[in-house]
């Protein structure tokens, strides 16, 4: 059996088994290691460090060399006595960890710990490392703990991102400096007049990743709403803003009439052989406003932090509370740019094609569900066997009929309220970096080869732009060759001469 020490030590102590993982873990070995293992750094120290058997030697050790793990300590404090904990920091009253330990039981608990009085001395900590977490903007102190409460959200819902190098780089990373030089390169006519073109394909692409590609009338209307929408709203998560989202992306047709936060149960998954295999479950609508509360706190909190982590915190962590009926995907999507451009990381007019780049290819579309699946998979793999369909459906207080029903609502609450998101955050760099680097660059070299081709067409044949344009499609879509149908349509192609010219300076135009 393993020596474990720190959170594996508690684990094991207090019988705590959470969803996430817990990506440090330390032990007691024969010499000094790290070793890294699917993700998972595991710390191999020697006898000389190991901790005292008891609650506040582990978890001291846990705090200052594995990280706050805010799942982990909601569960533990379920569980260890609150005799231990009064005990330890009675005793340790100035000690930053345990004064940090009584402030996290507190916060996570929402009520006093029982026989502390508040403390008198010592300089304030923070309760979160800012050099290994994202944090608040807008600290403020808790004089009972002299804690440093830069916690980003609440205690319904406080999202974790760790600043790993990949994250630090995402902090770096300069938008508006991509698409300055895109500018430099194309010039600002083409950049502005691919614009709009890319937000009618990112609202194309955000139906595709819900299989609903052909609802014309929808992409169309997604697309007015991002382009009107988007950093418009002084809240874009209150209740209304989202009803409102909603009610705009779905259109009158929904089959269901209650807009706004759903009031019965929802899971992501699909029908395969007739059965229904559930990808993931949602938090009861009982904490749904009080979880938006939270993520909305994020947002607040973290004013003036990187624009990409708050975009990414604010989708993602949207997409898990799954709070609506129907829309959830469209909207999670829809907030990434809405953050973009609330910090003013993507101007006025552009929408970067995230959808696009998700649905480029096959393989991009795993790595976006493999995002997903960085919380949904470990929550699934525990609540498996908790969810089943029963035979009479139920009509809840939003109209809605659903005979999916789940018995681990309350033990996946910890799970739900404190996600580590910083795959995530990781993820949405790289997704961005691709859209700019490669996406928008191809859209704009695109443009400027038509306009070439076009010009290079008008100056061996007159013409309006409109015919123009429908020999240079035909022929750039025929793999450069003209059409039977296309001569018939336009005599003065059957003239060798001309016809060579014009395959000439499309090929030129669309080869430079």
């Amino acid at each position: 059996m393993s020596d474990w020490i720190g959170y594996r030590w508690l684990a094991e102590r207090y019988a705590i088994e959470s969803v996430q993982p817990l990506l440090v873990e330390s032990q007691i070995g024969p010499s000094r290691r790290t070793l890294q293992t699917d993700g998972i750094t595991r710390e191999i120290y020697t006898a000389v460090i190991r901790p005292d058997d008891a609650l506040s030697a582990h978890l001291t050790f846990a705090l200052k060399h594995e990280g706050v793990v805010l799942e982990f300590l909601a569960r533990l404090f379920e569980h260890a006595p609150e005799e231990e904990m009064a005990a330890w920091v009675n005793r340790e009253r100035t000690g930053q960890y345990a004064r940090r330990a009584g402030f996290f039981w507190e916060w996570l608990k929402g009520r006093a710990l029982p026989g502390v009085a508040s403390v008198s001395g010592g300089n304030y900590v923070d309760a979160l490392d800012p050099a290994r977490y994202l944090v608040s903007t807008q600290a403020r102190n808790n004089a009972r703990w002299r804690v440093r409460d830069n916690l980003p959200g609440t205690r319904f819902f406080c999202p974790t991102v760790r600043r790993t190098a990949l994250v630090v780089d995402a902090e770096k990373y300069d938008c508006a400096a991509q698409l300055d030089a895109l500018q430099a390169e194309y010039g600002a006519e083409i950049l502005t007049r691919s614009a709009a073109w890319l937000t009618v394909k990112e609202s194309r692409a955000s139906f595709l990743i819900e299989h609903e590609q052909d609802q014309k009338e929808k992409i169309k209307r997604f697309a007015a709403v991002m382009t009107q929408r988007c950093g418009a709203a002084l809240n874009p998560l209150s209740r209304d803003s989202l009803a409102e989202l909603q009610q705009e992306i779905i259109g009158d047709k929904a089959t269901f009439t209650h807009f706004g936060l759903r009031q019965s149960p929802v899971f992501v998954g699909e029908t395969i052989h007739l059965q229904e295999v559930v990808h993931y479950v949602a938090p009861h609508w009982r904490e749904l406003d009080a979880m938006l509360q939270g993520l909305e706190a994020f947002v607040e909190r973290t004013h003036g932090a990187a624009p990409i982590a708050r975009a990414a915190v604010a989708a993602f962590g949207f997409v898990y509370i799954h709070p609506l009926a129907d829309g959830n995907g469209r909207i999670h999507r829809f907030l990434i740019h809405d953050m973009l451009r609330r910090d003013g990381a993507v101007p006025r007019p552009f929408i970067l094609p995230v959808s696009a780049a998700i649905t480029h290819k096959a393989q991009d579309r795993a790595q976006y569900d493999a995002v997903l699946e960085a919380f949904s998979g470990p929550l699934m793999a525990r609540y498996s066997g908790l969810y089943a369909f029963e035979k009479q459906a139920q009509r809840y207080a939003d109209n809605i009929s659903s005979n999916f029903v789940f018995g681990g609502y309350d033990d996946a609450l910890p799970a739900w309220r404190y996600l580590d998101l910083t795959e995530h955050v990781e993820y949405l760099a790289r997704l961005i970096d691709q859209t700019l680097r490669l996406d928008m660059r191809n859209e704009a070299a695109l443009l400027r080869a038509w306009d070439s081709a076009r010009a290079a067409v008008k100056y061996i044949i007159e013409g309006p732009d409109l015919d123009i344009d429908r020999i240079v499609r035909s022929i750039h879509g025929n793999s450069g060759r003209i059409s039977n149908k296309l001569r018939s349509e336009f005599p003065v192609l059957a003239d060798a001469a001309v016809a060579s010219d014009i395959l000439q300076a499309i090929s030129g135009a669309f080869s430079g």
